[in-house]
C-alpha cells in the first residue's frame, strides 16, 4: 500500500511539473487533462502488479478421502425372446413375395391367438426379397425371407406356441432380464451399495479418530450381465424335429446386476 502511495505522489509531482508553453486558454487546458490522463494511466500500471501480488491461491480442502463401495445380486431371466424365420426362393418376386405372406400368416394366425399381454407378445420382424444372379451378372431368380418374434414372460406359453407353427422354423432364442425385474433388482441393489458406501465413510473417518463427515461428492453406476441360457437353439430345432407340435425345450439362465457408489467425503 505504501508503494501504491508513492507511486500516485509521483505522479501527482509530475503533473505540477508539465509545462505548456506557447499555450494558452482552451488548448492548454486540454494538452493539460491529456497529459494528466497519461500519467494516471502510468500510475495504474505500476500499482496492478502489487495488488495482484497480494492475491493468494484459494486453501485447498483438507481430511479429503475418496472411496467406493458395490453391491451385486444374480437373478433367474425371467424374459424369452424367440425369432421364428423361413426362406424362399423362386424364378420370380411376386412368387416368392406370396409364399412368405402365406406362410408368415399361417404362423400369425396361431401365434396372436395365444398372445397375453406380457406372457406373450407377438410381433413380425424383417421382410426382405433380393435378386440371384448368374455368372453373366444376369438375375437368375429371387430369394426371400420372413420373421416372426415371440417374447414375453410366460415362457411355458411362448415356447408352446413357437412348437405349434409350423411354417416357420427358430433362428435364435434369448434369455434377459424384463424391464419390471430390472427396475426391482436395482433399486434393491442400489439401496445396498449405498449402504455399504455410507458404513464404509463412517467406518474410515472413526478410524482417523474424527466424530462425522460430510459427503462433498458422490456418483452411482450399474451394470447388467446375463449368463447364456442352459439350452441354445440348436438343441431346440433338434427337438422340434422329433415331436413337431411339442415345445420348444428352453431353459434361463441368470442375470447378474451390479450397482457402484464412489465419491469423497470431508471428514470433521
Amino acid at each position: 500500500m505504501k508503494g501504491a502511495t508513492s507511486t500516485k505522489s509521483a505522479a501527482g509531482a509530475a503533473v505540477r511539473q508539465v509545462r505548456a508553453p506557447g499555450l494558452s486558454g482552451p488548448v492548454r487546458r486540454r494538452w493539460l487533462l491529456a497529459a494528466a490522463g497519461a500519467l494516471g494511466w502510468l500510475a495504474a500500471v505500476h500499482v496492478a502488479p502489487l495488488n495482484a501480488q497480494t492475491l493468494g491461491a484459494a486453501p485447498q480442502p483438507s481430511r479429503v478421502i475418496h472411496l467406493s463401495a458395490s453391491s451385486f445380486m444374480e437373478v433367474p431371466q425371467d424374459w424369452l425372446t424367440l425369432r421364428l424365420t423361413t426362406t424362399r426362393e423362386a424364378a420370380d418376386a411376386v412368387t416368392v413375395q406370396n409364399e412368405l405372406k402365406v406362410a408368415l400368416e399361417s404362423a400369425l394366425r396361431i401365434a396372436r391367438a395365444a398372445e397375453q399381454g406380457d406372457a406373450l407378445r407377438v410381433r413380425t420382424g424383417q421382410f426382405s426379397l433380393s435378386p440371384r444372379y448368374g455368372t453373366q451378372g444376369r438375375i437368375q431368380g429371387w430369394r426371400g425371407s420372413a420373421e416372426l418374434i415371440l417374447e414375453g414372460r410366460d415362457i411355458g406359453r411362448i415356447a408352446g406356441t413357437a412348437g405349434r407353427i409350423q411354417t416357420l422354423t427358430l433362428a435364435h432364442s434369448d434369455f434377459s432380464l424384463s424391464r419390471q425385474a430390472r427396475q426391482q433388482l436395482e433399486s434393491e441393489v442400489q439401496a445396498q451399495a449405498i449402504e455399504r458406501f455410507r458404513a464404509r465413510a463412517a467406518e474410515i473417518t472413526r478410524a482417523f479418530g474424527y466424530q462425522d463427515y460430510d459427503l462433498r461428492e458422490v456418483s452411482i453406476g450399474s451394470t447388467d450381465e446375463g449368463s447364456p441360457p442352459v439350452r441354445g437353439p440348436v438343441m431346440a430345432m433338434e427337438m422340434r424335429a422329433a415331436a413337431s407340435d411339442a415345445p420348444l425345450p428352453v431353459q434361463p439362465g441368470v442375470s447378474t446386476v451390479s450397482i457402484s457408489v464412489s465419491g469423497s467425503i470431508q471428514m470433521r
